[in-house]
C-alpha cells in the first residue's frame, strides 16, 4: 500500500534540503529516476533537472521553506497535496497544488498548480 503523507514529506524535503548530498538522497527516495516535472513556471527532467530546479527557488527565494498544506489525497497511482511556501515562522507568500503519478511508492510525474502567488 502506497504511504500518501511519506510520498508528500520526501518531496517536500527534497525542496527544503540545501546540502546536496543529502537532497541527493532524498531525491532517490521522493522521485523515480525517469521524474518528470511541469509547471507553469519551470520544468525539468530525471534528478538532474528536479535538483537544478530545486537550486534555483532556493537561490531566488533564500530562506524560504515548503511545507504541506492540508492532507495529501489521491486513488489509484494518483496524488493531490498543497503546499505553501514563504519565510521560515512567517506567513506563505506563495501556494500550490501538485498533482503526481505514482510508480514504486515514489514520484515518476509532477504537474504542479500555482494557487496563490505575489502581485508582480
Amino acid at each position: 500500500m502506497t504511504d500518501l503523507n511519506t510520498i508528500a514529506r520526501n518531496y517536500i524535503a527534497a525542496w527544503n534540503e540545501s546540502d546536496v548530498a543529502r537532497r541527493k538522497a532524498l531525491l532517490d527516495a521522493a522521485f523515480t529516476k525517469d521524474i518528470s516535472y511541469r509547471d507553469p513556471v519551470m520544468q525539468g527532467d530525471g534528478h538532474a533537472g528536479v535538483a537544478a530546479l530545486i537550486d534555483g527557488v532556493q537561490q531566488r527565494l533564500v530562506g524560504f521553506r515548503f511545507s504541506l498544506k492540508g492532507e495529501p489525497d489521491g486513488f489509484g497511482d494518483n496524488i493531490r497535496f498543497s503546499w505553501n511556501l514563504g519565510p521560515e515562522g512567517s506567513e506563505s507568500v506563495i501556494e500550490g497544488t501538485d498533482i503526481g503519478v505514482i510508480e514504486d511508492g515514489r514520484l515518476k510525474s509532477v504537474t504542479g498548480f500555482l494557487d496563490k502567488v505575489p502581485a508582480q
